[in-house]
């Protein structure tokens, strides 16, 4: 297992692996073949970014056993996906923001994140095993009372798609077996989301053998598996924390958009 993180740390940005509470920084490029620079830097010294900048970012609705049983949701035939938008990426420990113009629900979604690793383009199961790099984790925000505001229209884009909707991070770790990976979302420190990864109705593969097949997948590219029950709507100020043990802790705050001398909220995974 090894776990890859980008940061800044004194006006340079770099990328490495996490040793205890230690960076090792590499070069080159991180989904090739990347070099120690034998440069180390203490995980407190440094301010944690995204891990990595998707060409696109997918993610799943209703692929969750449990979640489309208690909807009494149709099992679907192939993954069913939307794409958000790339100004809506948001790192760990920065602030999720209020939506100008929009005073509906907003609602918090725990996921597992797949990291592509290689391109990617009419992949069989066996080449779309082979595809992922690793997993992180995703809170897919959204504005929930946009999606079905039109009857004619299901508004998808828009309603996952504000910026900084898109929350993943703060590492892509590797070597992991997804199906012994729980998700777990904190809600000002209580327990709102416990699902088990094992519970997906496509498995990773599957999700990315099917998605290959519309569009090529680049390296970096994401998709969020789609999540369970327990999503609720936030208020301002509250604070998300998805979990997926061995793989870190990604949290932020909702509220409206912090000032720019406010101090860095960053925290270690």
């Amino acid at each position: 297992m090894t776990m890859w993180l980008r940061f800044d740390c004194d006006g340079r940005a770099g990328f490495g692996t996490l040793d205890g509470d230690f960076v090792d920084e590499h070069e080159g490029d991180l989904f090739g073949e990347p070099l120690r620079t034998g440069r180390r830097f203490a995980l407190s010294d440094v301010k944690i970014t995204l891990p990595c900048r998707p060409s696109k970012f997918l993610a799943l609705w209703n692929n969750d056993h449990a979640q489309a049983e208690r909807q009494g949701l149709s099992i679907p035939e192939e993954p069913l996906y939307f794409i958000k938008a790339g100004s809506s990426y948001l790192a760990h420990g920065q602030t999720i923001e209020t939506p100008p113009g929009y005073d509906g629900r907003v609602v918090y979604e725990g996921e597992l994140g797949l990291v592509i690793g290689k391109v990617g383009r009419n992949l069989n199961l066996e080449e779309a095993e082979q595809a992922i790099f690793g997993v992180t984790c995703v809170n897919d925000v959204t504005a929930i009372d946009l999606l079905n505001k039109d009857p004619s229209f299901a508004q998808w884009t828009r309603a996952k798609g504000y910026d900084t909707f898109g929350v993943f991070g703060p590492a892509i770790v590797t070597g992991l077996d997804v199906r012994t990976l729980r998700v777990r979302t904190l809600v000002n420190g209580r327990e709102r989301q416990n699902f088990p990864c094992s519970g997906m109705i496509f498995s990773p593969a599957q999700i990315v053998s099917a998605i290959s097949r519309c569009m090529t997948l680049m390296p970096g590219d994401l998709i969020a598996c789609g999540t369970s029950s327990g999503v609720l709507p936030m208020k301002p100020g509250t604070v998300v924390e998805v979990i997926i043990d061995g793989v870190g802790t990604l949290r932020n705050t909702y509220g409206p958009a912090p000032s720019l001398t406010d101090p860095s909220t960053e925290a270690p995974p």
